[in-house]
């Protein structure tokens, strides 16, 4: 495996291992002036029949804990055909220097700051994420990426098997193959912590909320 610095993960009140919803739905802003550090807006759609709440959140990729919160009186399963439903897309950049990426702990949201080209103005893109639960805490600090990994496999750590015999009475396989039900989605960046990755997902309706082992 070829490990590699990719760029910084600032980590400032922030979370570091997380799951990530796709990179093809990442909300995108240019850069606002030093001092500045509202981007986007918030607006509304109209809900379909067959919609559930987090179907339009996955639209714009919000998360879920912010999709609740920005619509609080509407059903989350059958919001119903015609229901206004407010898109929350209206951020506070976080504080610190704006580079790599910086992830907002309470916010559940990811900030990337790619490097400007040449006579392009700076962008941010921003991501929902899932964060550690209580029990299993996401540390905080200053981190690496050192290695990338398309289509990963997933080996369960000890603690994570115990944790499945224990609450479903069945084993986990020593190791889960790529594919649609790998935990970690189609994409893996190692950190230079051991043991905490950035993923994707195999269940999006958790991106946003306290779903993950840390």
């Amino acid at each position: 495996m070829k490990h590699f610095h990719l760029f910084k993960i600032m980590l400032s009140r922030c979370l570091l291992s997380l799951v990530i919803s796709s990179p093809a739905l990442a909300v995108g802003f240019n850069l606002p002036p030093p001092g500045t550090n509202l981007v986007g807006k918030n607006f509304s759609v109209t809900a379909n029949y067959d919609d559930t709440l987090m179907d339009i959140a996955q639209r714009y990729d919000i998360g879920f804990d912010e999709m609740m919160a920005a619509n609080p009186n509407v059903d989350r399963w059958i919001p119903g055909e015609g229901t206004k439903v407010i898109i929350p897309q209206r951020f506070i950049l976080p504080d610190g220097p704006r580079e790599g990426i910086v992830i907002n702990l309470p916010e559940k949201r990811l900030y990337y700051y790619p490097k400007a080209k040449n006579g392009q103005r700076p962008i941010v893109n921003t991501f929902p994420v899932g964060i550690g639960r209580q029990d299993w805490a996401t540390p905080m600090g200053l981190h690496k990426i050192v290695s990338k990994i398309k289509n990963p496999t997933w080996t369960p750590p000890a603690s994570i098997r115990r944790e499945h015999r224990e609450e479903w009475g069945s084993e986990l396989p020593k190791v889960v193959p790529a594919g649609p039900s790998n935990p970690l989605g189609t994409r893996k960046m190692g950190l230079d912590v051991p043991g905490y990755l950035i993923h994707g997902t195999s269940k999006p309706d958790g991106v946003g909320a306290r779903v993950s082992h840390g």
